[in-house]
């Protein structure tokens, strides 16, 4: 067994970041080097959340260099308002076959449709219980995201959801743009996430009114085909929902127009895209 001390962990700055800091013991299950991330199956961190296997952000990225599945790994992990990432990474080397777990595989082979792709009808449930489908919305954009009520870090489903916020109220000032788009945020928790649960999560929110902006969960089967679709990977562990990120525009005549991978994009970068259809 081989301790990583590494000179890059000993040269980063060990000025405490603001938030509130965890200590995580796991293992690594995969290197995201495309997100910067650790995929590790962690133990229970007390006061914050159950053990489970999740991505987390690097706050530097050395490990991303080093790092092995089956590594064991103690580090900091930093929950700051709507972010959240590890400092003070520690790995000890200890092999163990690769898993696919998401997050796992190369960026050039992640799935996911094209722009121009014409978008399956797929069929849900919006947070009042009636039945939608997507072609419902032809004749208008509609940005879809997916999450769950449920998600911890703050930077994954919590940061979707604000992120929605603030294209929303956009959308509120800029009328003739908010006329011609549609927002649909979907959970991959419909066991738990029922249109009760939604509607309740929608208005801790602050979303009152749902004509612009819905909520949606369906059959697991549908909501699975429609992940894929749009290339987002997702298992449930130990209570909790491993999974990462898909946020995509649907163009008025039911085609892809673009998908945006990860938490990086920015709410401007949504509304400049709508703007240009």
């Amino acid at each position: 067994m081989l301790a990583f001390s590494v000179a890059a962990a000993a040269c980063a700055s060990r000025t405490e970041s603001k938030g509130d800091r965890f200590e995580l013991k796991g293992r690594v299950v995969a290197v995201d080097k495309r997100a910067s991330a650790l995929i590790i199956s962690h133990e229970t961190i007390p006061d914050f959340m159950e053990g489970m296997t999740m991505p987390f952000t690097l706050k530097d990225p050395w490990p991303l260099g080093v790092a092995q599945p089956g590594d064991k790994v103690t580090a900091t992990l930093v929950v700051d308002n709507d972010r959240s990432w590890l400092e003070d990474v520690v790995l000890v080397s200890e092999p163990v076959p690769s898993s696919d777990a998401p997050g796992s595989g190369s960026a050039a082979a992640e799935p996911g449709p094209k722009p121009g792709d014409a978008v399956p009808n797929f069929t849900l449930v919006n947070q009042g219980g009636k039945k939608i489908s997507l072609d419902q919305y032809r004749g208008r954009s509609l940005v879809l995201t997916f999450i769950y009520t449920r998600c911890p870090l703050p930077d994954y489903c919590p940061l979707m959801t604000s992120n929605f916020t603030e294209i929303d109220r956009e959308l509120e000032q800029d009328s003739a743009l908010g006329a011609k788009t549609h927002l649909l945020s979907i959970s991959v928790d419909p066991a738990f996430d029922r249109p009760e649960v939604l509607r309740r999560y929608a208005e801790g929110h602050g979303l009152k009114e749902f004509n612009r902006w819905e909520y949606a969960t369906g059959s697991e089967d549908e909501v699975r085909k429609m992940a894929e679709y749009f290339g987002l990977q997702y298992k449930e562990e130990g209570g909790q929902i491993i999974h990462s990120l898909r946020t995509a525009i649907i163009g008025p005549e039911g085609k892809v127009v673009k998908v945006y991978r990860a938490n990086e994009w920015k709410p401007s970068e949504v509304l400049a895209d709508l703007r240009n259809e």
